[in-house]
């Protein structure tokens, strides 16, 4: 990736670009990649970290959207399966089909939510019975009936559902198993986007840790987050990618338009070995008697589980509170209620704010969750077109940015060249998807670089293909040696990461880098670990390495809810 020193060097020496987009998550980098692939100069700008805002507090989903059938978005259902089985094509390193079951209580409820919803006569979810769940998962088969690696949906009755699942709750009448995709590391996808769009193209350049700061007339000001230093960039266009945090750019860009809605979505990470045998590698779907969905799912040797719906007016505010804590367990404990899911047990707990487009609704699972974007034109306060990517979810991010910047060329009166639907992502490119031929890759890659076959099978699992250039790398000098605190991981590995993946804080790392904040495995003497081999590959100083140090642990102990 192209290093931080030799982008503002390019600033300052070219202060102008084509494209300026503001918002490093998902969608953002979605477009900066179609744009780089279209060799048109791009700048991304992203306040935090990348994916460190909505992006980063999904429920690590790629799935269809079974529920928006209710609600009559077809087309959005339609575009999200065959982005799911994109995703599944392009990162088979980080996108892998999952089994979902639908534990179901009753088999007539919810019979009539879609029409009386369209009457208005419906103000708030209500449960959903076997034959509309029928009906749903039919919807579902028939949009991909041509399009799937996967196979069609099943029903059992309840006698077989409580013969394979014994600890499922004896009142359900029966289940529906259909099959989706989920994400291990949504952060990681993010990052090798990255990483391929900068190699397309010498003029696109992306940055963390640099906020928008204000615009006028030709000129948007950036902020250097971390020296505090401005900049000045003159674009043709730019696109608003803030997310929930869309209205808040646009202030700074001088309009006052209100594009954005938001709900919170809660969720936690468990560490409860009885409910991740009980799920047996199947993501359970369910929804309470009030209709609110909730999902939970084994995450390597943790359970993920969430997610709440609720409106919210500053996305910073975003934390998961008590309430929701409850919420989640009380409905984990339905469908398994002689597993003991508590709070004790709770390692991790992140929330995020889904950036929904602002519209009156009776409920928040009313809201649209199609995205769209919305267009300002230059004014007598700037002179340059803003395209807000309002709404959007990770399964449809590719699709959502190949529509904006489609917009966007049209505009530059410039043809697209290339096209991103087949086209594959960072440690996906040449993947050897059969297990014997995985074998062979990593036999060949150990033998290469003389580091032991278990190691590389390791680097293999957690960075697909792009493992041959971190094992060269920690083949390159002698010295590697595992983290004492987390042995998975070694110095030369965490320096290469560290190097390469534009990691700016320990946090970055911990967070977004890799899983080991949100599997729970962060304890104070791994951090100060960290903190010394990152400060060895970023040059700290022992002063810059304690206010990591310091800010690493108030971030997990505040926001996430981690006993540091």
């Amino acid at each position: 990736m192209k290093q931080r020193h030799t982008i503002l060097n390019n600033i300052q020496d070219n202060p102008t670009t084509t494209v300026l987009i503001v918002g490093g998550g998902v969608n953002g980098i979605s477009a900066f990649r179609e744009l780089a692939a279209q060799g048109i100069d791009v700048l991304l700008v992203e306040k935090s970290d990348f994916c460190s805002g909505s992006s980063a507090a999904s429920s690590h989903m790629l799935h269809g959207g079974l529920r928006y059938l209710e609600n009559g978005e077809f087309r959005l259902v339609r575009e999200a399966l065959h982005e799911r089985n994109l995703m599944l094509q392009n990162a088979p390193h980080y996108a892998h089909p999952l089994p979902t079951t639908i534990p179901i209580f009753s088999w007539f409820s919810g019979m009539l939510n879609a029409p009386l919803k369209f009457l208005d006569l419906l103000n708030s979810p209500s449960e959903r019975g076997a034959l509309v769940i029928k009906l749903g998962l039919t919807f579902y088969d028939w949009f991909v009936r041509n399009d799937t690696p996967m196979p069609q949906h099943k029903f059992a009755s309840r006698g077989a559902a409580l013969r394979k699942r014994p600890h499922l709750n004896p009142n359900v009448v029966a289940t529906a198993t259909y099959y989706d995709a989920w994400m291990p590391s949504p952060e990681r996808i993010c990052m090798e986007l990255i990483d391929d769009a900068e190699a397309m193209h010498t003029n696109a350049f992306a940055l963390n840790y640099m906020a928008l700061d204000s615009a006028d007339g030709n000129t948007v000001t950036i902020r250097d987050m971390m020296t505090d230093e401005t900049y000045s960039i003159t674009p043709q266009v730019v696109i608003n990618a803030a997310g929930p945090w869309i209205d808040f750019a646009n202030t700074a860009l001088q309009n006052t338009q209100q594009y954005i809605g938001g709900t919170k979505g809660s969720h936690l990470v468990v560490d409860n070995p009885a409910l991740h045998e009980a799920t047996q590698g199947h993501e359970m779907f369910f929804e309470n008697n009030d209709g609110r969905i909730t999902l939970f799912f084994p995450l390597e040797d943790r359970v993920l589980m969430g997610t709440t719906d609720i409106p919210i007016e500053n996305p910073d505010d975003a934390v998961c509170t008590p309430e929701e804590e409850a919420y989640i367990l009380e409905l984990v404990n339905k469908v398994f209620p002689s597993i003991n899911v508590n709070s004790d047990q709770i390692v991790y707990r992140f929330s995020g704010v889904r950036p929904l487009p602002h519209m009156d609704a009776n409920s928040p699972g009313q809201i649209s969750r199609d995205h769209s974007i919305k267009i300002d034109e230059p004014n007598n306060a700037i002179k340059f077109p803003v395209y807000s990517m309002v709404s959007g979810k990770w399964t449809t991010y590719r699709a959502f940015g190949e529509q904006t910047v489609d917009k966007v060329l049209q505009r530059l009166g410039i043809a697209r060249k290339v096209s991103t639907q087949n086209m594959r992502i960072g440690g996906g490119k040449d993947y050897p998807i059969d297990q014997d031929e995985q074998q062979i890759w990593i036999t060949d890659l150990a033998e290469e670089t003389r580091l032991p076959t278990e190691r590389i099978a390791e680097l293999f699992k957690r960075y697909g293909t792009r493992a041959a250039y971190v094992a060269a790398f920690i083949a390159g000098a002698p010295g590697d040696t595992p983290l004492t605190h987390a042995p998975s991981y070694s110095t030369r590995e965490v320096i290469f990461i560290a190097q390469d993946e534009k990691v700016m804080r320990l946090l970055d790392f911990a967070q977004r880098r890799s899983l080991l904040a949100m599997l729970g495995k962060l304890t104070p003497e791994l951090i100060n670990e960290l903190a010394e081999v990152l400060g060895q590959a970023l040059k700290w100083s022992p002063e810059q390495q304690h206010a990591e140090i310091d800010h690493t642990q108030t971030m997990l102990r505040e926001k996430h809810g981690m006993d540091l």
